[in-house]
Formats: structure tokens, C-alpha cells, sequence
């Protein structure tokens, strides 16, 4: 199905998403793009920290009654 309606859509363009030369096996590589890590901050450790403390909590709390 495409992702504009019949109504939306030019005469001239097709209703496929994507070309043939860009599917199968003699598709292009998409350009990979390098994604760095950047710095931990403080008040993002803690809340993480406080989710797997919760976490643990709730876990306790209901296994821990069995």
C-alpha cells in the first residue's frame, strides 16, 4: 500500500515506495554514518541507577512473597 492516497498522488509518479535499483541484490549501499557516544552526565546515571534500584525493588516484592 503506499503512503499517499490515489487522490494525493502526481499522474506521473509511481505507487511503489522504492525503486528496483534500490531493492534486491544490485541495490546501493546506504552510507553508514558514524554515530559517536557522548559523555555521561550525572543526573543521567542517577536516574538510571534509581530505575534498576526500582526495579530490583519490585522484583524483591513480588518474588519475595512466594
Amino acid at each position: 500500500m503506499s503512503a499517499l492516497s490515489d487522490d494525493e498522488r502526481d499522474d506521473d509518479e509511481s505507487p511503489w515506495r522504492f525503486a528496483l535499483d534500490e531493492v534486491g541484490e544490485d541495490a546501493e549501499e546506504p552510507e553508514s554514518e558514524v554515530i559517536e557516544p557522548e559523555r555521561l552526565e550525572l543526573e543521567h546515571v542517577a536516574f538510571v541507577l534509581l530505575g534498576v534500584a526500582l526495579s530490583a525493588f519490585a522484583f524483591y516484592a513480588a518474588f519475595g512473597s512466594l
